[in-house]
């Protein structure tokens, strides 16, 4: 009984961590907001938290996209791995399909960019042709 509760603590300390890095995706430092990505990219790269992220998924959608929108090189670069993470998080389902639908003008805008760092429009690209992979509807 006491290892069930200490996973238990243990998700909800993880979620818990991972709620702040969202909420520090908002932050007004970039520096705040590359770690908050840094940390969510490890997280997402590490543990599959597809359940939590279907609540949220709006919500971090909203962060990922300022963070594209406001952010310069490197934070442009690290919104675009966590993007791509988040799909594949969602997977090929109908919420998926929806994140990068609302997305794919915005990557679409960052890749084609000639005045974004490099790393930032490499960065656009990968998450454009993963997720379209994985979560696109239409073929084309």
């Amino acid at each position: 009984g006491s290892e069930v509760v200490g996973e238990q603590g243990q998700e909800e300390e993880a979620e818990d961590r991972l709620k702040e890095h969202m909420d520090n995706l908002l932050d007004k430092s970039a520096k705040t907001r590359q770690t908050a990505l840094q940390s969510l990219r490890l997280a997402f790269s590490s543990k599959t938290v597809s359940e939590f992220l279907l609540e949220r998924r709006l919500t971090l959608t909203d962060s990922l996209e300022k963070c594209l929108k406001k952010g310069k090189g490197e934070e442009q670069a690290l919104a675009g791995t966590v993007l791509t993470l988040l799909c594949l998080q969602m997977g090929s389902g109908p919420e998926g399909e929806e994140m990068f639908r609302s997305l794919k003008p915005l990557l679409i805008s960052v890749l084609t960019d000639s005045t974004a760092s490099p790393c930032a429009r490499q960065s656009c690209a990968t998450a454009l042709g993963m997720c379209c992979y994985i979560a696109a509807a239409d073929l084309e």
